[in-house]
């Protein structure tokens, strides 16, 4: 009887000491993620004290972070802020929906696919900046052609990955489906795009960073307001410090969506989460 309680008393120990062990693992990781940007702030500062570096070009982080405090105070950071989520959000989602639909769909239609993936492979790798003449002459210089700009941003990314994760569902969960009688809108519902769902979070997560590059590039031609008319204006009157500042909040918005669609993917894949 001894010899048969001790597996379970062991295995009973190690089921419970398996959460500790990660829970202490995502703390040395939370840990090492703050640690690190404020040891590279810290000797950066150090570096720009000592003169080793030139203050013109690469101001100290004191400096940077005075002038943001004060274009916080006078309320200019936030109107170039919300400025530019504003374009950012109304572009990714425009960008994503029809990406989303489109990318299941071909990857559930063997001739739609065959029609529509050169095109969709052919445009991917053109210079997404180098299309902003183009959007220019069309939409203008109004808000249309940054938002614009965004949603083109998303839209190859989540349309590429949506059909690689469609391809990648095994064939017997559509078999299964069109022998309980499942029509084609159940079958997207319930087999495709939760089977295709950790793809389609990788390709929201590419086309998010990718659409915040291109509205900071979009927003510096034809704008008066935004991130990227901020940072270019501060070029044309040398406030290096001003694009520092964008450059800082750019950062951490993209640090941010990223922790936000983190979060996302692990409500809509939690079988994702538990690895």
């Amino acid at each position: 009887m001894v010899t048969s309680e001790m597996p379970a008393e062991v295995g009973t120990k190690g089921r419970a000491q398996r959460p500790k062990r990660r829970s202490g693992g995502r703390g040395r990781d939370s840990a090492l993620a703050v640690l690190t940007p404020v040891v590279l702030l810290l000797v950066w500062e150090l570096l720009v004290r000592v003169d080793a570096v030139d203050a013109r070009f690469f101001p100290a982080p004191s400096a940077i972070f005075e002038q943001m405090l004060t274009m916080m105070s006078s309320g200019e950071l936030w109107d170039h802020t919300v400025a530019s989520l504003r374009r950012l959000f109304i572009g990714f989602w425009l960008g994503l929906v029809p990406a989303l639909l489109l990318g299941v769909v071909m990857g559930l239609s063997r001739s739609l696919r065959a029609a529509i993936s050169p095109l969709v492979s052919g445009t991917y790798p053109i210079p997404k900046s180098a299309l902003l003449p183009l959007i220019l002459l069309i939409f203008g210089l109004g808000e249309m052609s940054k938002i614009v700009m965004v949603a083109i941003g998303v839209f190859y990314p989540v349309v590429l990955n949506t059909m690689a994760g469609v391809l990648q569902i095994q064939p017997m969960y559509y078999d299964v489906a069109k022998n309980f009688g499942a029509r084609r809108w159940q079958v997207f519902r319930t087999v495709a795009l939760p089977g295709a769902m950790p793809s389609i979070m990788t390709g929201v997560e590419l086309g998010a960073g990718l659409g915040l590059i291109l509205i900071a590039i979009a927003e510096m031609v034809g704008a008066n307001s935004g991130l990227g008319f901020m940072i270019w204006n501060a070029w044309e009157l040398y406030s290096v410090e001003t694009m520092y500042v964008g450059l800082l909040v750019i950062a951490l918005i993209g640090y941010g969506l990223a922790l936000l669609l983190g979060q996302v993917a692990r409500i809509v894949t939690p079988w994702q989460a538990q690895r």
